[in-house]
């Protein structure tokens, strides 16, 4: 019997685990997507909608990705789902926490990515980092939000530096997405769309990298409220023809639970598709 989660049975490949001693201490192992799970810290940074919305409109949008760069990878839980998604690819993942990529690396062996899975520790926007003529078929990102003086910081310094800009914000990452994408190729990423100056932080910041902003979806977060995500895929200006670099397809709002705090049927079916329980 394949084995099941919630009701359902998990698609993908049996991951060769690790030994329950090996657990960092501090840390739980939950499922992501498929037989794939992930470590994380119990009072840190926790995966969340917004990580696995941003793999799965990255690798639905993307043609044909045989390599993928992660920016601002933080404990894997992007590049996770979209490895799960594009069995055949290769990854490249940029973290500047260490202790948030010491997990990965021990998410990555517990899923046996650790031959696809090139995972480097160091700040993306960093001479040497990245190579002048490495090149990516797809690069996703999930930028933190808010500026260092909006909103309270939180107790953990890991959930800061991924919810504040510590460490550079949207701009930075457009302009080494665009700098590292191979012709053709896609970012995909998500950003607030609420309060409005957020969502034009990012199309300015697209802009200056020379992107074009080809598809955006806007994301509730319960149905009757106002969007306050956006899920967008950009790709070089210069890749397109002229008439379409100054078009954006805006697509229906995604809406993650009804009025009755259910799962909403259409975010159920997007769950199926990047292998967790509706």
């Amino acid at each position: 019997m394949p084995p099941s989660f919630k009701g359902y049975v998990l698609p993908g490949p049996t991951p060769p685990g690790l030994p329950e001693t090996e657990f960092p201490e501090g840390t739980s192992l939950d499922a992501i997507s498929g037989q794939f799970k992930l470590f994380q810290y119990k009072k840190g940074h926790r995966f969340s909608t917004d990580d696995v919305l941003a793999a799965w409109y990255g690798t639905s949008n993307a043609p044909s990705p045989s390599r993928v760069l992660d920016l601002g990878s933080g404990i894997g839980s992007v590049a996770m789902v979209a490895a799960w998604r594009l069995p055949g690819a290769r990854f490249v993942t940029v973290e500047a926490q260490d202790i948030s990529i010491a997990l990965a690396r021990k998410s990555a062996a517990y899923n046996g990515l650790t031959e696809r899975f090139d995972l480097r520790l160091g700040d993306f926007r960093d001479p040497g980092v990245l190579g002048e003529g490495e090149v990516f078929d797809l690069v996703l990102g999930s930028p933190p939000y808010f500026p260092l003086e909006e909103g309270v910081h939180g107790d953990h310094p890991q959930k800061i530096a991924c919810r504040f800009e510590v460490r550079g914000d949207v701009s930075h990452y457009c302009a080494t997405a665009a700098q590292h994408l191979a012709p053709g190729g896609v970012f995909a990423c998500v950003f607030p769309v609420f309060p409005l100056r957020q969502l034009e932080r990012l199309r300015d910041a697209a802009r200056a990298a020379g992107l074009a902003i080809v598809k955006q979806r806007d994301v509730a977060l319960k149905e009757g409220e106002p969007p306050l995500l956006g899920l967008f895929t950009m790709a070089r200006a210069s890749d397109l023809p002229e008439h379409f670099r100054e078009k954006t397809w805006i697509e229906p709002v995604l809406t993650i639970r009804r009025t009755d705090g259910t799962v909403h049927p259409e975010y159920q079916a997007i769950k199926l598709s990047f292998g967790f329980p509706p």
